[in-house]
């Protein structure tokens, strides 16, 4: 491949990757390495820290594989917050009409900056918390148009089989609410609480984010209890009053 050629495939200026390849700029910037980093599935982390031409041809591999360092997480993931005057973190909310923007700016300080902020009163204090909201009925019993609170998770693998999540797509589907089971392949079975949706796996890397629930808040009254309903509620007492 000609440097013109890998020039365009970076999205650099020619004369830029010259200079990087020729050793004049000595600390490029983190958009460039993370531009090489997403190029060639190499970690930044191992692209600072780690001199490649000292390796052999089996570890570069194991280093282009990159599933497990990408799934805890020790691969570089940027995550932009912003903090109070007191130096904490803030709770941002993403509202419906940002949802379309988040996929672009989630790294981004001044996008994050502009999301309205939110706080509770028995929100932990250590983590990181964002507002969602939900649209459609895939995650029923829980109401559509709920706005679910989730924690970030760095180490995806910590994540215990089906965990509710908000995952933040690469794709044009922004956010998904399901179900995460995190498989030894590396992939991810996503599942809705609604029956009527078939469960589904992706690939790790198309994911660039995710969320464990940790509470939602809804403004629909929850629907009145059917006959079966109360028949059951009546069945539960009666043996309770046994006991």
């Amino acid at each position: 491949m000609s440097q013109e050629e890998l020039s365009q495939q970076l999205d650099l200026l020619r004369n830029k990757l010259q200079a990087l390849e020729s050793g004049k700029t000595i600390n490029p910037s983190a958009m460039d390495m993370i531009k090489f980093s997403e190029y060639f599935k190499v970690s930044v982390d191992s692209l600072l820290k780690i001199d490649l031409t000292k390796l052999g041809e089996l570890k570069i591999k194991e280093l282009l594989a990159g599933n497990d360092v990408y799934m805890t997480g020790s691969k570089i993931r940027v995550l932009a917050i912003t903090v109070d005057k007191n130096n904490r973190e803030n709770a941002e909310y993403v509202p419906v009409k940002a949802k379309a923007g988040y996929r672009s700016g989630y790294n981004d300080p001044e996008y994050i900056a502009g999301l309205p902020k939110f706080s509770l009163p028995n929100l932990p204090k250590s983590g990181t918390f964002r507002m969602f909201p939900t649209t459609g009925d895939s995650m029923l019993p829980i109401p559509e148009n709920s706005e679910v609170i989730a924690q970030y998770v760095q180490d995806w693998k910590s994540i215990k089989p089906g965990t509710p999540c908000i995952i933040i797509l690469k794709s044009t589907q922004d956010f998904v609410f399901k179900l995460v089971t995190v498989e030894a392949t590396g992939e991810v079975l996503l599942k809705s609480l609604n029956r009527n949706y078939a469960p589904y796996t992706i690939n790790s890397e198309d994911i660039l984010e995710i969320w464990k629930y940790y509470k939602h808040q809804t403004g629909t009254l929850p629907p009145p209890e059917t006959d079966l309903q109360e028949l059951k509620t009546l069945i539960l007492e009666l043996r309770d009053n046994k006991k």
